[in-house]
This record gives structure tokens, C-alpha cells and sequence, in this order.
């Protein structure tokens, strides 16, 4: 029989060990948004994660980072996911306490929805996301695919440059105010009833912005790998605890690994500590009452910008819709 703890973290492991002998930090420019909360929301990480759950989840992410500071990132995303389901395919097909997982042609295709602004500066990213995943049963596991296609708004906001006693520069005043691109996301994920892990590509097009009346400047999105996974273990009827990963290679900067240690309490409570390459650690709760979800983090940086700022916040709210809502994703159902 094979063993398909090994045959997945083996190679996960490895991984890791690569990026940790090359003292992985984070990047100097950061172009993908940062989320602390990661493993609420997988789908903002993994397009194939849309729908694996068979709920329809609506769900709200606020992250300010540095607060104090002018300019600062800003991510704000709305998103939601679905499946495309029987009428009793939730109930019927997906307790927890079944060990076969019986879909139909008309279960696998999930879908999701995001809108989003990530605010840097002077410069406002706005757009809308859509995606397409495929879930396919193998056993007692599924394994799925997404493609996200996104559409966004690059605007430089020209009244929060301070150019001094220039009174023209051809990177700043000959660029147009707004700038449409697209783009695309591609992931892979599998999961089972005690574990999950899942690669993504971001920005997959590289689009490129052009700067100046003389064309002879342009920023370019890179492509970002991401590779996640995380394990469920019950320690008794009350408590279950979940060690994950999150390891970002962006192709601008160096890669960023973020290890997780997460506990919940008979389902309704939650905390935990991320700790992430570069010199920072983010601590999170939450809670659950009936089909809604609210969760806080707070990230703190070793470095000496936390002498100036208040810190890194982000907000979630998630709402969990269709039959059994009480089943939390922890389980890994389908």
C-alpha cells in the first residue's frame, strides 16, 4: 500500500532544506500580496483550492502592514468560491465519517470570484480575478486543478510624488495615469481527510508596465511559485493541531518560507504563530459561531522599522453556506 504521507513531504521536505541552506529572507520588492491567515483562505494562494470544500464561501481579507508610515501596503480582497453540485451532493456524498468519496460528473467543477486592491505608495493594482478548478476523485483523496484569469487597474497616483524643484520628470509625468493589464494563475492541489498540499504559479503572462514618454523604462511582474502543505493531527475530541508551510519563490527577489503551528479548540476557537524568513513572526485567533468565521492577525517585525510603526494588521470574515455548515474545513471533506 503505499504511504502517501511519505510520498508527499518527502519531496516537500527537500524543498525546504534547499531554500533554508540558501538563508531564504524576504524579498526587497514585494509584488504578490503577503497574507498571514494563508490557510483560511487557500484559494488567494492556490486557484485549484476554489470549490474543494463544496460550500459557497464568501470571504473578506483587510492587511495593512507598517501602520504609521505613509504609503505603506495595502491589500483588501473580496472574494468567492463554489462547486457546482448536486442538490443533496454535500449531505449525501460528503460526511465525515464516510471513507469513499462517491462524486459526480456535475461535483467536480468548481469556480471563484475575486475582487481586489493592493495599494503601495503611489501606486493602486484594482482588478477582478475569476477562476475555473476541476476536482478529481482518487480514493479517498482529491486531486484538482484551478486557472485564474485576472483583469486589474495599475494607476500612479501623480499628486503623492514629490519631485522638489522639478517641475517635469518623463518617468513620472510622461506615463499614463491608468494602465488595464491581464494576467493569469495557474495551481495544482491534493488533499485528504488529515492532510493537504498544493502548488501555484502567479502572474503567469510577466506583464510588463512601460514608464516614461521615451519608453526607455519598464517594470515587470515575475512569476511567483508557491508551494503549501499542512497536516491535521486530533490529539483528542477537543483539540486538533495543524503544522503547515507556505514557501513563496518570487523570480524578482528571494524566496520566503513561512512554517505554521496552528491549534483549534473544539472547533470554534483557533490560535496560532507564523514564523517567516526574514526576521518576523505573526500571531493569529479566531472564531466561529454558526456558519460565520472571524480571524486577526498581528505581524511583528525584528528589524528596526518596529521601532517607528505600530505593526502589521490583517482582518478576516468568512461565511460558510450549504448543507452540514457546521462541517469546518479543518476536516478535509469534500
Amino acid at each position: 500500500m503505499i504511504n502517501y504521507k511519505i510520498v508527499l513531504f518527502k519531496p516537500i521536505f527537500i524543498v525546504l532544506v534547499i531554500v533554508l541552506l540558501f538563508k531564504a529572507e524576504n524579498g526587497k520588492c514585494q509584488q504578490a500580496p503577503i497574507f498571514s491567515q494563508y490557510t483560511f483562505n487557500k484559494f488567494l494562494i492556490n486557484p485549484a483550492a476554489a470549490g474543494i470544500d463544496g460550500y459557497t464561501t464568501i470571504s473578506l481579507v483587510a492587511r495593512e502592514q507598517w501602520i504609521g508610515f505613509k504609503g505603506t501596503p495595502k491589500t483588501h480582497s473580496l472574494s468567492i468560491d463554489s462547486r457546482i453540485l448536486n442538490n443533496s451532493y454535500i449531505a449525501k456524498e460528503a460526511s465525515v465519517r464516510k471513507k469513499r468519496i462517491w462524486g459526480s460528473r456535475s461535483g467536480r467543477v468548481g469556480w471563484a470570484a475575486n475582487i481586489f486592491n493592493d495599494h503601495t505608495g503611489p501606486i493602486d493594482k484594482t482588478g477582478i480575478e475569476g477562476t475555473y478548478s476541476y476536482h478529481i476523485r482518487l480514493d479517498n483523496s482529491l486531486l484538482s486543478f484551478g486557472l485564474s484569469g485576472m483583469f486589474y487597474q495599475f494607476k500612479i497616483n501623480k499628486d503623492k510624488i514629490n519631485l522638489g524643484d522639478e517641475q517635469y520628470d518623463h518617468l513620472v509625468d510622461g506615463t499614463k495615469g491608468r494602465l488595464y493589464i491581464p494576467d493569469a494563475n495557474f495551481g495544482a492541489f491534493y488533499t485528504r481527510k488529515d492532510i493537504y498540499g498544493g502548488i501555484s504559479i502567479k502572474q503567469l503572462f510577466q506583464s510588463s508596465i512601460q514608464f516614461g514618454d521615451k519608453g526607455d523604462t519598464h517594470y515587470r511582474y515575475k512569476r511567483q511559485y508557491n508551494f503549501m502543505a499542512g497536516y491535521f493531527y486530533t490529539i483528542n475530541n477537543n483539540f486538533i493541531v495543524e503544522p503547515s508551510f507556505l514557501l513563496k519563490i518570487p523570480t524578482s527577489s528571494k524566496p520566503q518560507l513561512d512554517l505554521t503551528a496552528k491549534v483549534y479548540f473544539k472547533e470554534d476557537y483557533w490560535t496560532g504563530i507564523t514564523f517567516r524568513t526574514g526576521a518576523s513572526i505573526a500571531y493569529f485567533f479566531g472564531v466561529n459561531y454558526d456558519r460565520y468565521f472571524f480571524g486577526y492577525a498581528f505581524d511583528y517585525s525584528f528589524n528596526k522599522i518596529m521601532g517607528h510603526t505600530f505593526g502589521t494588521h490583517e482582518f478576516m470574515a468568512t461565511a460558510k453556506f450549504g448543507e452540514n455548515a457546521r462541517r469546518y474545513k479543518w476536516l478535509n471533506t469534500y
